[in-house]
């Protein structure tokens, strides 16, 4: 084996419902998969699909605190469904794309709104937009063996006990299925990839101290607080 040189980052593992824990290796993000989400920010409902990422180590896991981050004055919430890919594949079919889906959960797709505007203006990256520490609370992953592929049923996130969101996951403009077909066209996917699957309408800013919970019918919650 060959000697590291400096010490090996901590893998990140994200709770199992029932039990175990699932390695994450990417995080792979869908930018403005509902339409209500897609005209609120000025953009037609039936683009195609489009990517960001997100850092394994940006995921937070539920309950924990997420600090704010430096270098931003607004800080947006978006509540997501999370696919965790549990099978390799590449140029994987519609019709077999659930088979590489190990199961789903809650997320929060924390952006600094500020900057992504700013990077939009100037047709650069949202890497600093997206991906920046602590942006990815995740909740614990329900096995798709126990739940099933959800393709409706609310998702909603509070702030401080009032509701900001609400959608229902039926209200994708790309399915799961359609969204697995068309990434894995670009890259290979990897079982421990995460796959956050866009957010409804209702997005806003938090500030310190903020609860965040996120719930989505059938398939689980996510809860933070911004420190």
């Amino acid at each position: 084996m060959a000697e590291l040189v400096v010490s090996a980052p901590e893998p990140v593992l994200v709770p199992v419902q029932g039990g175990g824990f699932f390695p994450v290796r990417r995080v792979y993000c869908v930018g403005r998969n509902y339409a209500e989400h897609a005209r609120e920010m000025g953009h037609d409902s039936r683009e195609p699909p489009f990517f960001f990422d997100k850092p394994a180590d940006a995921v937070v896991i539920d309950g924990a605190p997420m600090a704010y981050p430096p270098q931003t004055g607004d800080l947006h919430h978006e509540i997501e469904l999370v696919v965790a890919i549990g099978k390799d594949g590449a140029a994987i079919g519609e019709h077999a794309a659930l088979e590489h889906v190990f199961g789903y959960a809650a997320g929060l797709d924390m952006t600094r709104r500020d900057v992504q505007a700013a990077a939009k203006k100037a047709g650069r990256p949202w890497t600093m937009a997206k991906g920046f520490d602590q942006s990815a609370p995740i909740g614990a992953i329900a096995p798709a063996s126990a739940i099933g592929h959800p393709a409706s049923g609310a998702i909603t996130l509070s702030v401080n006990g009032a509701e900001r969101q609400r959608g229902d996951l039926s209200d994708q403009i790309w399915s799961v299925p359609e969204t697995i077909a068309y990434l894995s066209r670009l890259v290979t996917l990897r079982a421990g990839d995460l796959i956050m699957t866009g957010t409804p309408a209702g997005v806003g800013a938090v500030r310190r101290r903020d609860v965040l919970e996120g719930q989505i019918e059938g398939v689980g919650s996510v809860s933070t607080v911004i420190a």
